[in-house]
């Protein structure tokens, strides 16, 4: 009855946790998960995304990086061509990409009645079987390696970013140098809509660490020129623009 745990990402959170741990042999602690809901996400945003022939959808990313594993749970602009673009409703899909395996995606109804009870009936007759077997299930300890989280911080991402700006000459100069300046370096603008006084910006950049894109949002909000930073969105594809 209440979907805060859909909504805000604190399930998909828990799930990347499970399933990182049993990746990595470590068991991950999903609070210390970067992440964020869909409540932030704005019609006007799905319209833009159209106009890239792209889709928003809530995911949870783990990646293994010589570093650590890079884990985090948003919203994502996908690429329509993008398997995970076509999940909707009450079906949910885990898309897989390893070595030698390569791309696997397993897809089904992760909500209802009927897909929950089915769940949970399995877990209890496997749960039986170990107790008649003398056994612990074919799932281990997933605590004999270390491989450590990153930060988030370091989390490396391309974004789209939304704004209003004062419209008039200069403006988009004074606002491609924060980004400089910040180490944000941007790969195409998306649109550049008039409303009045306003302008609404569309840009997409280039990856970029969580810290650095914190720092340029910040900056731009200190810009008299700059009304409102309306949205920023984590790109999956980086072929977007």
């Amino acid at each position: 009855r209440n979907p805060e745990a859909d909504v805000e990402g604190y399930d998909a959170c828990r799930k990347i946790a499970i399933l990182t741990s049993l990746v990595a042999g470590k068991t991950v602690d999903f609070h210390k998960i970067h992440t964020e809901g869909i409540t932030g996400i704005d019609p006007t945003d799905f319209a833009y995304a159209k106009k890239l022939d792209a889709t928003i959808k809530l995911l949870a990313v783990s990646r293994e990086t010589e570093n650590g594993y890079q884990i985090s749970v948003a919203p994502y602009l996908l690429k329509k061509e993008n398997a995970l673009a076509g999940v909707n409703d009450v079906f949910n899909a885990v898309y897989v990409e390893g070595q030698p395996v390569g791309e696997a995606m397993f897809f089904g109804r992760g909500a209802g009645r009927m897909p929950t009870a089915s769940a949970v009936c399995g877990d209890i007759i496997e749960s039986t079987r170990n107790i008649l077997a003398g056994c612990t299930g074919r799932v281990g300890c997933t605590c004999y390696e270390d491989k450590p989280m990153l930060p988030p911080e370091e989390i490396i991402s391309p974004c789209y970013i939304r704004m209003l700006v004062e419209d008039q000459p200069g403006v988009w100069a004074t606002i491609a140098s924060a980004f400089g300046e910040n180490k944000v370096s941007l790969k195409t603008v998306v649109q550049k809509r008039s409303m009045g006084t306003l302008a609404e910006i569309v840009v997409i950049t280039y990856g970029v660490s969580e810290f650095a894109l914190r720092k340029a949002a910040d900056a731009l909000s200190k810009l008299a020129v700059v009304a409102r930073i309306c949205n920023i969105i984590r790109v999956e594809d980086s072929n977007l623009d």
